[in-house]
């Protein structure tokens, strides 16, 4: 992937939602600066996080990661782990996993070269995908019958 001018990264991207302060953003970023390698191949302004919670504290509450990439599905990840801290370190992991297979995706495999290389973009000639069969010798007819 080439170098991006101005790279994503986790403390420019992140909103808290529902259930954070302002006051929690700054140790949320921290938790998510691992994310920062993942997200340094796209262009921060067309990159966004937002964390949220849903009864916080509480039996059941649920952490939910959301990413948007420019040109991308929008990414949802969730958690339910009791303990707060467990549940961003969760969503956060499933949120690398999923940018990771998605880069996968988009990379030709097996061969390191073509993600390297670019390839040019021509029109396929017809004549490329037919098996090319040598011309028969007509002095050889007969020996090959008999």
């Amino acid at each position: 992937m080439s170098a991006v001018a101005n790279p994503a990264t986790v403390a420019e991207c992140l909103r808290v939602g529902a259930g954070f302060s302002q006051g929690d953003r700054n140790w949320i970023a921290e938790q998510f600066a691992t994310l920062d390698a993942r997200l340094a191949g796209f262009h921060a302004d067309a990159t966004e996080l937002e964390v949220s919670v849903k009864d916080r504290e509480a039996r059941g509450q649920k952490v939910t990661l959301e990413c948007w990439i420019a040109g991308r599905q929008k990414i949802v990840t969730t958690s339910a782990e009791e303990d707060l801290h467990a549940a961003l370190n969760d969503v956060r992991d499933d949120l690398r996993r999923r940018l990771n297979d998605a880069k996968t995706r988009q990379e030709p495999r097996h061969n390191k070269h073509l993600r390297d290389i670019p390839q040019p973009q021509g029109e396929p000639d017809p004549a490329d995908d037919q098996e090319q069969i040598p011309a028969a010798d007509p002095s050889r007819a007969d020996a090959e019958l008999t």
